[in-house]
């Protein structure tokens, strides 16, 4: 059987900052050792479409409810699960393809995570993201979809 890529979808969601104008943005982080900082994402299940995906996968890892869609990208990514882990896998899925969708939260919403898959959260503004996000083809794609956001609130 040839090797395939799961549908993934995850969400980039703002909250307004408390002075000043301004937005910034969830990130959750994973416990492991690289890559451990992340917007919420997950696998697709079959009949749900990106944005509800993306909306399931923001309330399993951060209990966050409620947001309002602002749009979808355009942008994809797309990974290779690591050697290690594929071993565990009886499957043909080698890697994720994850689309994208941006949303908007206000300041009142609180993130609860289950320190289990999720292990620690952080809001952070835009110039903040290069001392969370190391894999440089991920930390330009959660740059530009920033933007995207961003340029939706306009």
């Amino acid at each position: 059987m040839k090797d395939t890529y799961r549908r993934g979808a995850s969400i980039l969601l703002l909250r307004p900052l408390e002075a000043g104008g301004g937005y910034e943005f969830l990130l959750l982080h994973k416990p492991r050792k690289r890559d451990a900082w992340q917007l919420p994402q997950g696998g697709v299940e079959e009949g749900e479409t990106i944005e509800q995906c993306a909306l399931r996968e923001l309330q399993e890892e951060a209990g966050i409810e409620g947001v309002a869609l602002l749009g979808t990208s355009e942008r994809e990514y797309t990974y290779d699960f690591p050697t290690s882990y594929r071993r565990f896998r009886p499957d043909h899925i080698c890697g994720q393809q994850i689309a994208f969708v941006y949303g908007l939260t206000d300041r009142t919403t609180q993130v609860v995570v289950d320190e289990k898959e999720v292990n620690q959260y952080r809001w952070i503004r835009p110039e903040q993201l290069p001392r969370f996000v190391r894999r440089k083809e991920y930390l330009g794609l959660v740059q530009g979809l920033v933007q995207e956001a961003l340029d939706a609130l306009r």
